[in-house]
């Protein structure tokens, strides 16, 4: 895994009230106190400013908004991998098992 995103899994570990984070002086604390629905709520709303920063990039031709927004999106989804007890490693552990695979026999496969 990426030391960035060993880095980053960490400090977000560290910003758990339950292991000191302040909600006072921390975003992700405060996200982590909030609980779920505001962590849900964040992906949300980086996940649609994906999109419209992708439909932008299509006419504009501007890539980096599309860089900055998908690295809101990681960030979001890395909080609430961490707020499950889910860290990247568990992502990338999946992804590699999925490597090889057909995406629509891996979809039909997940409807059973």
């Amino acid at each position: 895994m990426s030391e960035t995103l060993k880095r980053l899994a960490a400090v977000i570990e560290s910003r758990k009230p339950a292991n000191g984070g302040d909600p006072a002086t921390s975003y992700v604390a405060r996200l982590f106190s909030k609980g779920d629905d505001a962590i849900l709520k964040k992906i949300g709303e980086e996940a649609t400013e994906t999109v419209m920063a992708a439909k932008d990039a299509r006419s504009s031709g501007d890539k980096s908004k599309v860089l900055y927004e998908c690295a809101d999106l990681w960030f979001h989804s890395m909080i609430l991998l961490a707020q499950f007890e889910l860290t990247p490693q568990d992502v990338l552990n999946e992804l590699a098992r999925r490597e090889g695979l057909s995406g629509l026999d891996e979809k039909a496969a997940r409807q059973e």
